[in-house]
C-alpha cells in the first residue's frame, strides 16, 4: 500500500510542478522539488503506513532535515537567477516541443527515480517497529556525518562564490581541500544512513537499493561527470585540482 501511496503522490507532484515549470518556460524548478519531493513521500508514507514507532520516526525526521535543507539551498541559490544551463541545453535541443517532452525527459525520469531512491522511506516507515535497533544508532551516525558534509560544503561554496575576488577561480577551501564534491559525498553518505536504519528489517534491505543508485548517479551520470565538464572548460587550473583532489570520497590531496 505504502509503495503504492508513494508512487501516486510523486506523480501528482511531478504533474503540478512540470505545468507550472511550462507556464513560466523554467524547467529547473524541478530541482527545488528534488529535496521536497522526498519530505511528502516520507510523511505520505507515514501516514498511510500508521507508523508510530521509533524507527519510522527516525526515518521521517531524517528525510524533512535532508530534503527541506537542500530544498531551501537550491530555492535560495535559483530562484531569479533562470533556467538552469542542463535544461536550457535540452530545450534548444527540443524546439517547440520541449514542453511535452520535458515532461517525459525531466519530470517522469526524476519522478521514477524519487521512488526508488526513496524505498528505504516507503519501506522502512511501512514495516512494524521492530528489526536490530544497532543498525538504527549506525544508520543514524552515518547520516549525520553524511548531512554534515553536504551542508558545510553547500555553505562553503556559496560564501566561496559571493566574494568577486573568487570569479572565475577553483574552490579548494575547507572540506574542497579534501574531495572535490563534498556536497555530492555527503549526499550519498545521507542516504546510506537511512539506508541502514530502514535495512534493520528483511523487507528494509531491500530499501539499500536507494542508497546504490543514488550514489551511482552522483558518481556516474548527472553528478560528479556533467558538471566536471563544464567546470573544466571553464576553470582555469581545474586540471590540476582533479590531479591533486579526491573526486568523492575525502581524503588527504596529492602534493
Amino acid at each position: 500500500m505504502v509503495l503504492w501511496v508513494a508512487a501516486a503522490v510523486i506523480a501528482g507532484m511531478m504533474l503540478v510542478v512540470w505545468a507550472i515549470s511550462v507556464a513560466i518556460r523554467d524547467a529547473s524548478i524541478v530541482d527545488i522539488l528534488w529535496g521536497f519531493g522526498f519530505v511528502v513521500v516520507a510523511w505520505a508514507s507515514w501516514l498511510v503506513a500508521g507508523g508510530h514507532g521509533v524507527r519510522a520516526a527516525l526515518l521521517v525526521a531524517m528525510a524533512t532535515a535532508w530534503g527541506l535543507r537542500l530544498a531551501i539551498h537550491l530555492a535560495i541559490r535559483n530562484i531569479g537567477k533562470g533556467e538552469d544551463f542542463r535544461y536550457q541545453a535540452m530545450r534548444r535541443g527540443g524546439g517547440n516541443r520541449f514542453w511535452i517532452t520535458s515532461l517525459v525527459r525531466v519530470f517522469a525520469l526524476q519522478g521514477v527515480v524519487m521512488w526508488v531512491v526513496s524505498l528505504p522511506l516507503q519501506l522502512g516507515i511501512g514495516e512494524a517497529d521492530r528489526g536490530w535497533v544497532g543498525l538504527w544508532v549506525a544508520g543514524a551516525v552515518v547520516f549525520l556525518i553524511g548531512f554534515g558534509f553536504e551542508t558545510i560544503g553547500d555553505w562553503q561554496l556559496t560564501r566561496f562564490k559571493a566574494d568577486p575576488a573568487n570569479a572565475g577561480r577553483v574552490m579548494d577551501q575547507g572540506l574542497w581541500r579534501y574531495s572535490r564534491h563534498p556536497n555530492y559525498f555527503g549526499d550519498a553518505t545521507a542516504w546510506w544512513g537511512m539506508g541502514l536504519v530502514a535495512a534493520s528489517t528483511p523487507i528494509g534491505i531491500v530499501g539499500l537499493i536507494g542508497p546504490a543508485v543514488i550514489t551511482s548517479l552522483l558518481l556516474r551520470v548527472s553528478g560528479v561527470p556533467m558538471l566536471e565538464r563544464s567546470l573544466k572548460k571553464n576553470r582555469p587550473g581545474y586540471d590540476k585540482y582533479i590531479r591533486q583532489t579526491s573526486p568523492f570520497i575525502p581524503r588527504p590531496p596529492k602534493s
